[in-house]
């Protein structure tokens, strides 16, 4: 309670701030908890920073470490912690999107062709971030109506968008001119790169929403238990369409964000993305089978993993090896996230067993 009232502070007089920064030092506290336990990904965060601290004493001559290098790091990694803060939503509500990382390519495209044919940057940005409302809502819908499971509906979307990314320009890339374009993407403030605040901003919402907003309770209401959301009132279906179509938001952002930052567009572009996107969300804590994650360990997670592969660069792996190491990391993510499960239920059955016993020792 003293950490919760600061100096005569009246209880509902606390500002959203402070309520976040409360939340903040909860979730970074549960993940290196979970670390000293053993029992969820947060040990793997540990790990990940412990692999990082050897790789900067190695490369303590190669600029790894200096501020430079480090918001390079930031701006590389700021599409995939947008597209893993929404995937840990789709998670949480006991879903996936396999989608996410190919509605990059054909977003980035489509902006592309509205600038050229002379719209102006909001409104081609528009183009590209309603794309992708678009193929989430149809991926939710089919998921909902239809009943499809979403592992099936998305690996279809993946291999439709991955087609259709070749066949809008014919699989050649798109040069694009337009300044103000540019600084949405790659333009700074202050010496700090603008993508740095577009992290802060997914941040801040993502965390707002699913952690002091009743649409957050709902979402990890709906994948603990769907049958017992739904009795209880809350609409599943809405919060699976929701979470589905802000994944597709997710992907056409970062397909918007990509094209300011390299002022080009081809369908190449956010192709190895999926694997770093999975693995933030599920080492920041997500959980497979739904009803747990965290916004800020998505964040952190996918910071490590940018931190990761640049050091994997300067070492001198080519995308293969980093595409190799990310897949180590999931199964990884995996395991341990599977064995914090193994245990929590484990703990369940023994306490049933005990109430049984107990009860009929009573009856006898």
């Amino acid at each position: 309670m003293n950490d919760e009232l600061s100096d005569g502070q009246a209880p509902g007089s606390r500002s959203v701030a402070d309520l976040m920064l409360l939340r903040s030092r909860r979730s970074l506290g549960m993940i290196a908890w979970g670390a000293y336990r053993g029992d969820n990904p947060g040990i793997l965060i540990g790990a990940m920073i412990a692999v990082i601290a050897v790789f900067a004493f190695i490369l303590r001559d190669t600029g790894f470490m200096s501020p430079i290098n480090l918001l390079s790091i930031i701006r590389v990694s700021t599409t995939i912690t947008i597209m893993a803060i929404a995937m840990v939503f789709v998670l949480c509500a006991g879903e996936i999107d396999l989608s996410i990382a190919s509605i990059v390519p054909v977003s980035a495209l489509l902006t592309a062709v509205a600038l050229q044919d002379g719209h102006n940057f909001i409104m081609s940005a528009l183009v590209g971030i309603g794309f992708g409302a678009l193929v989430g809502l149809m991926n939710g819908f089919a998921v909902v109506f239809f009943r499809i499971p979403s592992f099936v509906v998305t690996l279809g979307t993946l291999g439709i968008m991955t087609g259709l990314a070749q066949v809008v320009t014919n699989a050649n890339t798109i040069s694009i001119a337009n300044d103000d374009f540019f600084w949405f993407g790659g333009g700074s403030i202050g010496g700090i790169p603008i993508l740095a605040f577009w992290t802060l901003g997914a941040l801040v919402l993502g965390s707002t929403v699913l952690s002091l907003s009743p649409i957050g309770r709902r979402v990890l209401a709906t994948g603990a238990n769907a049958n017992a959301a739904r009795f209880s009132g809350i609409r599943t279906g809405r919060i699976k369409i929701g979470v589905m179509t802000a994944s597709g938001i997710a992907g056409g952002l970062a397909g918007v964000l990509y094209d300011g930052q390299y002022g080009a567009a081809n369908f190449t572009i956010g192709a190895n993305d999926l694997l770093s996107v999975i693995a933030a969300a599920i080492i920041g804590g997500a959980a497979l089978e739904g009803g747990k994650g965290t916004v800020l360990g998505a964040v952190v997670a996918s910071l490590l993993v940018g931190t990761l592969n640049n050091a994997l660069v300067l070492v001198g792996f080519g995308a293969p090896q980093q595409v190799m190491v990310q897949g180590v990391i999931i199964v990884a993510a995996v395991l341990v996230s599977s064995r914090g499960g193994r245990r929590a239920r484990w703990r369940w059955l023994t306490t049933l067993d005990e109430a049984e016993e107990k009860a009929s020792l009573r009856k006898s």
